[in-house]
């Protein structure tokens, strides 16, 4: 969870921000085949399916190599798991690439605690002061060391196509309760509710962190994790209880536990579910996306999760600090890299905002964008929050956080009772 004081920092920090303008070898520097000193990069926005990010990334590199003469950024791309796995396995040889992509708190530990991650307090004192929201770029520190430079600020949503209500004649819903009779009522249409691609389990995370909250409140999951709780709380149990009771009333699409989340955000853009619940790095498609049809993009609205059985703050949020750039502490070319990371982070800012509609870490001025009507409600939000809670598996270490993944997909798959789900949690923490 982010601390009292932070979240209270970064959230009144939000609005006013946008108002201001604010890999290795043993043998010696990398350089390309034309002798061209050689910065490799890695990033999980694929073209296929998250294009303005994609192409975003594209100009800021085309505009670094034009202003540095004599380097070149080798760029890799890799959807989220394939990134994620890429990560680890990369990192069990040292062969991380120079600048590449993180998560905070949890994700960070063992690539800081192997000496994997170069401490960028000098990048930010030297390039970037000032120029994050407060709040961000501590959510990647260490022992007082910041090993991320932070590009996002993200919280979920439930997103909806109004039209596909309507058309059918089904109330939207505002409760926990609405969201199961509508389900229903979908189902007895032949459409599928909410598209779940459980097969990436931190999907389903998001559904549980939010029956926890709605439940328990904002700070009983996160005193689970952090060891001043426990998961066999009776509220966490019941959250676990809620999941399955989703499952039991086919709340789901037929066979979310094998697909992957990229094949259920394409059933919801489809136009095949009605729902689907993401946080805003999603948000281009729903907004600013030329290559989404209009039509479908004037259909989405977004709704914040209910409250369950009339408990729970709807101004109490999943999400926190995004993805943010590390640079490799073995790096060939760590000087370079480290100037590299400080200029992606200072082009990506406004760039994210006008081209790709994502809610950046760093301040922008916005009173002189044009931003979609979801864009500024979402900000509205962030701004208006009690709460945001960070994801469950970036909270854990990276043992524990397999443990919560793997848990998820069982509970959600019906191989594993609530108590059962509580007591793998409570094994896995005590181990760690």
């Amino acid at each position: 969870m982010i601390k009292k004081k932070t979240l209270t920092v970064l959230l009144s920090a939000v609005a006013s921000s946008f108002m201001l303008v604010g890999c290795s070898s043993d043998s010696g520097e990398a350089t390309s085949a034309s002798g061209e000193k050689e910065i490799q990069f890695m990033h999980l926005w694929p073209e296929g399916s998250s294009k303005k990010h994609y192409d975003v990334v594209n100009d800021i590199i085309a505009d670094y190599e034009k202003e540095h003469e004599g380097v070149k950024v080798d760029l890799e791309v890799l959807s989220n798991e394939q990134y994620k796995d890429k990560l680890r396995v990369l990192s069990t040889s040292k062969e991380l690439p120079d600048v590449g992509l993180t998560w905070s708190a949890g994700f960070l530990e063992p690539y800081v605690g192997g000496n994997m991650f170069a401490p960028l307090d000098d990048v930010i004192e030297s390039d970037l002061k000032d120029a994050f929201v407060p709040g961000t770029a501590e959510a990647y520190a260490i022992d007082d060391k910041t090993y991320g430079l932070p590009l996002e600020l993200n919280i979920v949503s439930l997103y909806y196509n109004e039209k596909m209500f309507k058309d059918n004649n089904i109330e939207v819903p505002s409760t926990y309760e609405e969201l199961i009779e509508a389900s229903k009522a979908f189902r007895e249409k032949g459409i599928q509710p909410v598209a779940l691609g459980n097969r990436d389990s931190w999907t389903g995370s998001m559904w549980y962190m939010y029956l926890a909250d709605r439940i328990g409140g904002a700070d009983t999951l996160n005193k689970a994790i952090d060891r001043s709780g426990s998961f066999e709380d009776p509220a966490l149990v019941e959250a676990a209880k809620e999941v399955q009771t989703l499952v039991d009333n086919g709340v789901f699409v037929d066979g979310f536990n094998g697909l992957a989340d990229e094949e259920a955000k394409s059933m919801f853009m489809s136009e095949q579910a009605p729902m689907y619940m993401i946080a805003t790095w999603d948000l281009p498609n729903f907004t600013t996306n030329e290559d989404v049809p209009q039509e479908f993009r004037d259909s989405v609205k977004y709704m914040n999760f209910p409250t369950v059985k009339g408990q729970g703050d709807m101004t109490s949020f999943v999400g926190g600090p995004g993805v943010g750039l590390f640079v490799a502490e073995d790096s060939d070319v760590k000087e370079d890299a480290k100037d590299f990371a400080a200029y992606f982070v200072k082009e990506w800012g406004e760039k994210a905002v006008t081209e790709a509609g994502v809610i950046p870490a760093t301040k922008v001025d916005a009173e002189s964008l044009e931003l979609p009507q979801m864009y500024t409600d979402i900000l509205n939000e962030l701004n208006s929050a009690s709460n945001i809670t960070l994801f469950a598996d970036v909270q854990m270490s990276p043992g524990v956080a397999q443990t919560h993944l793997d848990s998820i997909q069982a509970l959600f798959g019906k191989e594993m009772t609530p108590e059962e789900f509580a007591k793998a949690h409570e094994d896995a923490l005590s181990k760690q």
